[in-house]
């Protein structure tokens, strides 16, 4: 399966243009095609959304427009993302823990509202981790923030700040042990961009502190997407595969020793766990 778009001619670009007025029109009855068209389908507003998976819409008729949504492939494929992240994220910690036992402060650069933190943070003891949530959108982070008190999580558990993953100053706080980034490389083109971010931010952690991250390794709707959706910049969202060989290949070049990935059960993201 190719990793990249694959430019329409003339028949594809009536079909990708007429499918494009029919999710902007009829489409707009599910209140996730809403919800995407509002903030962006790459935003983090629309991945809360997915992993809220509550079908929502205008009568009957957009409710299952919705259901029908929320159960594409790339969506479930999200959601698995988020059961390997979290448990990956927990497995860390807690060998954070064994090895000194103290609070161990996670940092997340990009997390947007941050359900899947909180996720984490619920399933730890008390003062066992501490995170910081960054992101560039700032509804992201208040609805996050909203989130997070409905659940009884303070500023002193999970605190939220307005931040350039790709341009990342160092926390106020100290070193972070552990640093996430998911669901932003999978957004850029340019391999170079991505490369360097993983050497600023192996630059970033604490001794013995570890870098989580995701990727995207296939995808059987890459032209559906790019053709169809709009990203958070109003422009047709573009998405481009690699192979674990490679993300992990980039890792080991920006320095951290020991790299390991773990596929999703649904196939289409990895999850990898580098080591200064």
């Amino acid at each position: 399966m190719t990793s990249h778009v694959t430019r329409p001619g003339p028949l594809g670009r009536v079909k990708w243009a007429a499918m494009r007025g029919l999710l902007g029109s009829v489409g707009r009855l599910s209140e996730g095609v809403r919800v995407g068209y509002r903030h962006g389908f790459d935003s983090g507003t629309m991945l809360d959304y997915v992993y809220e998976n509550k079908a929502r819409g205008f009568a009957g008729v957009g409710w299952v427009i919705d259901r029908v949504f929320l159960n594409a492939v790339g969506w479930r494929g999200i959601r698995a993302r988020r059961e390997l992240l979290v448990a990956t994220l927990d497995g860390e910690v807690q060998r954070r823990r064994r090895r000194a036992a103290r609070q161990v402060f996670v940092l997340d650069v990009a997390g947007g509202p941050g359900r899947y933190l909180q996720q984490l943070i619920a399933g730890l003891p008390r003062g066992h981790v501490r995170v910081e949530c960054r992101d560039l959108a700032e509804a992201g982070l208040r609805q996050g923030e909203v989130l997070a008190r409905q659940q009884g999580l303070g500023a002193d558990v999970l605190a939220y700040e307005v931040g350039d993953a790709l341009d990342p100053k160092p926390p106020a706080s100290g070193a972070p042990d552990v640093i996430v980034v998911s669901g932003l490389y999978e957004l850029l083109l340019d391999e170079s961009v991505i490369q360097g971010s993983l050497e600023r931010l192996r630059g970033m952690l604490a001794p013995g502190g570890v870098l989580v991250f995701t990727t995207q390794t296939r995808h059987p709707q890459l032209d559906f997407i790019a053709h169809v959706l709009p990203n958070r910049n109003g422009e047709l969202w573009e998405m481009r595969c690699r192979s674990v060989a490679e993300v992990e290949g980039w890792a080991r070049a920006a320095g951290f020793g020991e790299v390991e990935s773990a596929v999703e059960r649904v196939g289409l993201f990895a999850v990898t766990v580098a080591r200064g």
